[in-house]
């Protein structure tokens, strides 16, 4: 049978595993989203657009509803009470996103029941039934809880007062903040525990435990509620639907039925039900919120949405603080650049500056010891290996494809006959400085034998039973303790941003300092140029009169066809528009020798595009000069990061509030103190963001900020209506 894929997960060539089916060998393949069964204390409808007759059903459905009749077949008006009134006051909403969640009643069931009502991408139009809990006001815990998150100044402290706050707000016995490393593991970042449990916080969980389907729709469907390990699922009759004649897509649906791998999981782990709540941060799966309780436990939706607006929070902070780091890296960058400039117009070189504070050097990448490979030059700070050691560790990144950075964790691992070197050199981040052989910026970090705490042995065998219930991932969470030798700390992202940062800006200064020696020694243009025309950074080295010595590639591209019409200096003028309070730069570098940066618009290769132009004189003393070095950024990804910065701005504000909530007075209060402290963490996060991240991934983490502001504040209205008793939904 043909399934169809869920929206966002790559289709596997491999053949998928049926629900229920699947081992700990083709796990990562279990169709989880076609599990064709519920959890037994709701049920579910699938209803037939525009009429609404019910073509599918869970099959504890007519007893739910405590109906004569079996729904299947049926209109849903037949089932009494104001549910289809209800429900068709929200069919034209954004349902293949957030379910929306309405209470009503139905002819027979006494009291009031939740419905969530969401579409499948087939068409599908599911309606899943909870017994509604009594009304509870969130209103003061989220704002205080709010507060808690928009005040942590770290990512420790932040997540350490999140996870008393999820607590607090859904009462289960361990609530742990759960974060992905690069590789897909999970370390217990986290935690609060009831007195007595075992503490997890520092234990690390292989990537296996969560399969990649599983991951997928955790960022799908924010919230996962499993209420009792123990109760038997529900099928849903007819297995197939008479819409599209396949298995329903319940990859949104709350009642959905967990697989049994996961199930023996839990219960390995003496854990009887959970709430699981994601951590968007950027639009990547950063971490959970895992909460456990070890009696059943079932939630209402008023604390799920609570809980799903505090995540968007959560994770708006954490990618606030993330760039915050980041910010503070560049800046420590851009020192450091400033003081190279300044060393070459003092003292004609510039490697000087780089070693002279360690600090600044070392510290953005927390290394012990850096060392530069620069035209058979050897320097170094800190603790590194000797000099021939550094040479062959230089040849050894020689062979490994280009990259802007090149990083590993285990040196003596990767390449044995470093091994001696571990003790200073367990790890290394190279920065290519140019194309030449051996010209690399080095961090150093040492061994660090560490033990690593398991929950429960990542090798042990499982075992399998002929019923899929007996299968078992591992029998003992017992803590299993795994020595780790050889290795550094693992170098973070964070660590390798600011090593591109700063490999980029010395590639910069050598290829300045490289173009100047081209004026001074005529004699090694050949050579030099190469060095040149390799930049990725395009340039235009010219002669005292103006007229062009050497391009690059880059120059060449960025100006096309055009790139034919240049001779000197001077031609560019054609080609540049200029700020009209700028004058003639390009005349007065030629006549007066004045050096000039500034913003234009470059209109060549058939577009026009904004590029950032610094031109400066070369002098060989105060009264002989020797030529002209001319640098062009392209800053077509800058003022388009700038553009989304606008946007943001300006669409904040005027897209917090849903349109499809109307609100009373004593309502309308409570939304707008709640939606001010979310608006004011999501533009603190933004300054942080435009201060901090990559020019290309700025408009898409502030595309994610407003993305989640604007889920929040619709999570909030449902909330707020439900909660407060006083508003009403738009029909």
């Amino acid at each position: 049978m043909t399934r169809p894929p869920i929206p966002g997960i790559p289709v596997s060539h491999a053949p998928a595993t049926l629900f229920g089916r699947a081992d700990l060998s083709n796990c990562e393949r279990e169709q989880i989203q076609f599990a064709g069964s519920i959890q037994p204390h709701g049920a579910l409808l699938v209803v037939r657009e525009p009429g609404l007759a019910i073509v599918q059903a869970s099959a504890n459905a007519r007893s739910f509803l405590d109906s004569p009749d079996e729904p299947v077949g049926h209109p849903l008006d037949d089932l009494g009470g104001n549910l289809a009134a209800r429900l068709r006051g929200h069919l034209d909403g954004p349902l293949a996103q957030i379910p929306i969640a309405v209470r009503c009643r139905t002819g027979h069931l006494v009291g009031e029941v939740d419905s969530l009502l969401h579409r499948t991408a087939a068409g599908e139009l599911v309606v899943e039934l909870e017994h509604a809990g009594a009304p509870v006001d969130y209103s003061v815990p989220l704002q205080q809880a709010l507060n808690v998150i928009l005040g942590a100044s770290s990512l420790r402290e932040l997540c350490d007062e999140a996870a008393t706050v999820f607590k607090h707000v859904t009462g289960y016995d361990r609530v742990m903040i759960y974060r992905f490393d690069e590789e897909g593991h999970g370390e217990v970042f986290a935690e609060r525990r009831q007195a007595g449990l075992e503490p997890y916080l520092g234990n690390h969980y292989p990537a296996s435990d969560i399969p990649q389907m599983a991951r997928r729709l955790y960022e799908r469907n924010r919230v996962r509620v499993l209420v009792d390990v123990e109760a038997a699922s529900v099928p849903l009759v007819p297995r197939l639907s008479s819409v599209t004649g396949q298995e329903l897509d319940m990859s949104l649906c709350m009642l959905r039925s967990m697989s049994p791998l996961h199930i023996q999981y839990l219960k390995n782990m003496g854990v009887r039900a959970t709430l699981v709540v994601s951590l968007m941060v950027g639009g990547k799966l950063w971490g959970l919120v895992a909460c456990h309780h070890y009696v059943p436990r079932q939630v209402h939706y008023e604390a799920r949405a609570a809980c799903d607006l505090l995540a968007e929070a959560l994770a708006t902070r954490i990618a606030a603080l993330e760039s915050f780091a980041q910010a503070h890296v560049e800046l420590t960058v851009r020192r450091l650049e400033q003081r190279m400039v300044e060393a070459i117009a003092r003292d004609g070189d510039w490697k000087g500056a780089l070693f002279d504070d360690p600090r600044s050097l070392l510290q953005p990448l927390d290394a012990h010891g850096a060392a530069l490979l620069f035209e058979g030059q050897v320097l170094t700070i800190g603790e590194v290996p000797g000099t021939p050691e550094l040479r062959d560790i230089g040849r050894w990144f020689d062979r490994k494809p280009k990259a802007p950075v090149i990083a590993t964790a285990s040196l003596g691992l990767d390449a044995p006959e470093f091994v001696l070197l571990t003790p200073v050199a367990g790890g290394v981040v190279a920065a290519p400085l140019s194309s030449a052989p051996g010209d690399y910026l080095l961090w150093f970090r040492p061994e660090r034998v560490r033990t690593v705490t398991w929950g429960g042995n990542p090798s042990k065998p499982f075992v399998m039973g002929n019923d899929p219930s007996e299968l078992s991932p591992r029998r003992s969470f017992a803590q299993w303790h795994q020595v780790v030798e050889g290795t550094c700390d693992p170098w973070t992202p964070a660590d390798l941003a600011a090593a591109r940062l700063i490999g980029e800006s010395v590639s910069d200064i050598v290829l300045q300092f490289r173009s100047v020696r081209v004026l001074i020694a005529r004699d090694q243009l050949l050579q030099v140029s190469d060095q040149v025309h390799v930049s990725e950074q395009p340039v235009l080295v010219a002669d005292p009169d103006g007229s062009i010595l050497i391009t690059n590639e880059s120059f060449d591209a960025l100006l096309g066809e055009r790139r034919a019409d240049l001779r000197s200096i001077a031609d560019l003028e054609a080609l540049l528009a200029f700020d009209a309070k700028a004058g003639r730069p390009l005349r007065d570098l030629l006549l007066q020798r004045r050096p000039w940066r500034g913003e234009v618009t470059l209109s060549a290769a058939s577009e026009t595009r904004p590029i950032l132009v610094r031109a400066d004189p070369v002098f060989a003393s105060p009264e002989r000069y020797l030529g002209f070095v001319l640098g062009f950024i392209d800053l077509t990804e800058r003022k388009a990061a700038e553009a989304a910065r606008r946007r943001f701005q300006d669409g904040i504000v005027k897209q917090y509030r849903p349109v499809s909530v109307r609100l009373d007075s004593e309502a309308d209060v409570v939304y707008r103190n709640l939606l001010s402290t979310i608006v004011g963490n999501a533009q603190l996060a933004a300054m942080e963001i435009t201060d901090g991240v990559d020019m290309a991934k700025m408009p898409g983490m502030l595309e994610s900020v407003q993305a989640s502001v604007n889920r929040t504040a619709e999570l909030l209205g449902q909330l707020i209506w439900r909660t407060t008793g006083s508003g009403k939904r738009a029909d």
